[in-house]
């Protein structure tokens, strides 16, 4: 998949605290300061300077002015690398193709789900589609083909080439490999058709996935209206609600929101079935053959946050999106906007622009803003993304951070998480808001321990996931996609299917983890193993952080992944090493219960 079309996942806060919160709070760290200014009403993202600097895009209509030009610079750079000789240039043409269309394309993704406006999303998505539309077709550009093909049949010019150069030159031409490019020009069009129609069935489907169910108010009873959106006479469900208190509210979050959408339905099945025959169109067994190549698996089986380096300067830009709004999708995101890269034409690095998206309450008149332990390790979590695409330094954009395998990319998000739950870390930053007190270890510790009461159970939910996006993506199976649910939930999963529910329609991670959803387990075995051999002794060793971002986040997708991790490691992991990872998180710390007891 190109880099623009791969779905890996603003706000600026003014203003100060009333003067009694300021004498209240006796010590606020960088980032309890952050989330403690208030945020201004209006997005600085969204002002006069156009979204993230690009003027054009003041207004809505700037769309199509920024994707015209895109596509305009786009047909130069074709003509030029089908013209130019076998090379390095080809393969840095090749990049700046990809960096212009991912520029425009990467923008909108993140803007048709995030842009309060209706008006800013709808332009957006038609970005999405036009550009998304251009890179199919020139992902069977048989001329643009050839042009890579001659580089890489020349050994003379390949072996004149750095092994970064080499990989990207692979990556693209694998890119051709999987759009059908070796077919003969009626199946090509037929690839490029099923590729167009996937955008679309792609779009609705994760649109859908996100929308909210509603019922009559009078269906449910009044005391829990008010857990509720509500909409008239209607009450509206957006989610699960699986942390409130209230076993009503849960239950009829449940039924309500899992409740089956026919249309919703009909375009998942859709979806499946262009997916198989675009997979077995160009040569694989099925979409989950396809999916899995280059991964691990083949190989065992909100200010805006400028980040400077202390020697090295400014690395990029972190835009923090972090408040609830209306229409913004409840789930917590990093989007590329920019990724970085060495511009060959004006021999500086292009720094790398992300987008951290969270659904954070808003500090109210009584209050700052109080994070759950569950948003502060979701926060943690999708910093990693953040700091892999920050940290690595790739010449080619096309493989920039997180652009990687993707049973790679969670691997620093999810070590992360082991940061979150560590005291030593956390001491650093929690503070109670008004007396400043340090949070106590014992509370952190007993934290830690509660989340593996039900740890097995989520390892278990993760395989039932797994093993049930692999089966949508396998062998046709001729049966509804609940009924594939109800199996595989039986076989993998402790708890009965609920009648009359459908959770495939909320699975969204179909659409950018399609049969690749078992990258979390494989992700959090590498990551379990990073931490407890690199940083359990001491998560602020600088010499093991300097590793860690030499081995394993500088390259992107630049190097096989396997080799990054036996890079930080220092070791060949086997497949037992992977299950015992994961096996051990779960393990009780003996010393919280004999702390508990003596207290």
């Amino acid at each position: 998949m190109s880099a623009c079309k791969r779905l890996l996942y603003i706000v600026k806060h003014r203003g100060i605290w009333p003067s009694i919160w300021r004498r209240n709070v006796t010590t606020w760290s960088p980032v309890g300061a952050a989330f403690n200014a208030k945020p201004h009403r209006r997005l600085e993202l969204f002002e006069k300077n156009g979204l993230f600097g690009v003027p054009e895009l003041s207004s809505p209509a700037g769309f199509e002015v920024t994707t015209k030009r895109a596509l305009k610079d786009t047909q130069e750079l074709v003509d030029k690398v089908c013209s130019s000789p076998p090379g390095a240039v080809t393969v840095e043409t090749f990049d700046q193709l990809s960096d212009g269309l991912c520029k425009v394309a990467d923008l909108a993704d993140f803007v048709k789900v995030a842009h309060p406006e209706p008006s800013f999303r709808e332009a957006a998505e038609k970005t999405c589609i036009e550009i998304g539309t251009v890179v199919e077709k020139l992902n069977t550009n048989v001329d643009l083909c050839r042009s890579l093909k001659n580089l890489l049949d020349n050994k003379e010019v390949l072996a004149q080439l750095d092994p970064e150069t080499r990989k990207v030159a692979e990556l693209f031409m694998f890119d051709f490999a999987i759009s059908g490019i070796h077919l003969d020009e009626k199946l090509r069009k037929e690839a490029v058709k099923l590729h167009v129609k996937l955008l679309d069935l792609n779009n609705e489907f994760l649109m859908g996935s996100h929308l909210p169910n509603r019922i009559a108010k009078s269906a449910i009873p009044e005391h829990i209206h008010c857990h509720f959106a509500t909409e008239g006479s209607f009450i509206q469900i957006g989610g699960l609600h699986a942390e409130s208190s209230n076993d009503l509210v849960r239950e009829v979050a449940y039924r309500i929101f899992l409740y089956p959408n026919a249309d919703l339905m009909e375009c998942l099945e859709e979806l499946l079935k262009c997916r198989n025959k675009l997979a077995k169109l160009v040569g694989y067994e099925s979409y989950a053959h396809r999916a899995l190549q280059g991964t691990m698996f083949t190989v065992l089986s909100l200010p805006v946050q400028a980040v400077v380096h202390e020697t090295e300067g400014l690395l990029g830009y972190i835009y923090c999106d972090f408040f609830h709004r209306a229409n913004k999708p409840h789930q917590d995101c990093h989007f590329t906007i920019r990724g970085g890269r060495q511009c060959q034409e004006s021999g500086q690095y292009q720094l790398p622009v992300v987008v951290l998206m969270l659904s954070l309450p808003h500090p109210t008149k009584s209050a700052p803003t109080l994070l759950t332990p569950s948003m502060m390790e979701n926060l943690f979590h999708e910093m990693g993304h953040a700091m892999h695409s920050m940290l690595g330094r790739t010449r080619y954009q096309h493989i920039t951070g997180t652009r990687c395998a993707t049973d790679f990319a969670e691997v620093p998000s999810i070590l992360m998480e082991y940061f979150a739950t560590d005291y030593r870390v956390v001491n650093q930053f929690a503070r109670h808001y008004q007396t400043g007190q340090p949070l106590p270890q014992s509370m952190v510790a007993r934290l830690c321990e509660s989340k593996k009461v039900c740890g097995a159970a989520d390892t278990q939910l993760q395989i039932f996931y797994s093993a049930l996006d692999q089966m949508y993506h396998g062998k046709p199976q001729n049966r509804s996609t609940t009924d594939i649910l109800k199996d595989m939930q039986h076989k993998f999963y402790g708890l009965p299917y609920t009648p009359n529910t459908a959770w495939q329609l909320r699975f969204s991670h179909l659409i950018g983890y399609g049969a690749k959803y078992y990258s979390y387990l494989m992700s959090r075995a590498v990551a379990s193993m990073v931490w407890k051999q690199c940083f359990v002794q001491d998560p602020l060793n600088r010499d093991m952080g300097e590793r860690y971002r030499r081995e394993m986040l500088a390259h992107g997708g630049g190097k096989e992944p396997m080799l990054m991790v036996e890079g930080m490691l220092q070791r060949q992991p086997t497949i037992e090493d992977f299950v015992d990872a994961l096996v051990t998180d779960l393990n009780p710390d003996f010393e919280t219960f004999i702390m508990d007891s003596t207290s």
